[in-house]
Formats: structure tokens, C-alpha cells, sequence
């Protein structure tokens, strides 16, 4: 299992379409992957627990993932949560 905290850099924070976007990344692997932010933690596949963190830009999260491809899980995710434009 990996755990590492993430700060959201996508301009518009986790709306409806960055998050349909990132339930897409993170059902592309096996693992079990998970969005931890104070005491809420959700399931990183389920585009209804995503939708209810509500998370906006700059804020730190802790993705976790454990699995057989959790090493390729996390780099996709964090990738994503930095990278989108």
C-alpha cells in the first residue's frame, strides 16, 4: 500500500467533468484506490463519492493505493491532479 499526500493544482478544482476524468484515470488499474481529505474518505472509482468532497483547487488530499499496478495508479493520478490544464 502507498500513501502520499497530493495538492489539487487543476484550475477549477474537482467539478463534475475533472472528476469524471479522474474516476476514468483510476479505473484503468486493478488497485484500490482511495481520496482521504480530513475524516471523508472515498473511493477514488466512484464518481458520486468524488462529487461529494467537493474539492477545490489547492487543496492537499492523501491518495491511496494498494494493489498489483498501484505504483502505476499513483504516478497516473498524481500526474493528472498537477499536470491538467
Amino acid at each position: 500500500m502507498i500513501k502520499k499526500p497530493i495538492t489539487i493544482q487543476l484550475s477549477t478544482g474537482l467539478e463534475a467533468r475533472p472528476v469524471a476524468q479522474l474516476v476514468q484515470v483510476a479505473s484503468q488499474f486493478n488497485s484500490e484506490i482511495y481520496v482521504e481529505i480530513g475524516r471523508k474518505k472515498v473511493n477514488a472509482k466512484s464518481i458520486m463519492g468524488m462529487m461529494t468532497l467537493g474539492l477545490d483547487a489547492g487543496e492537499e488530499i492523501t491518495l491511496s493505493a494498494n494493489g498489483d499496478d498501484e505504483e502505476a495508479a499513483m504516478t497516473s493520478i498524481e500526474k493528472y491532479l498537477s499536470n491538467n490544464q
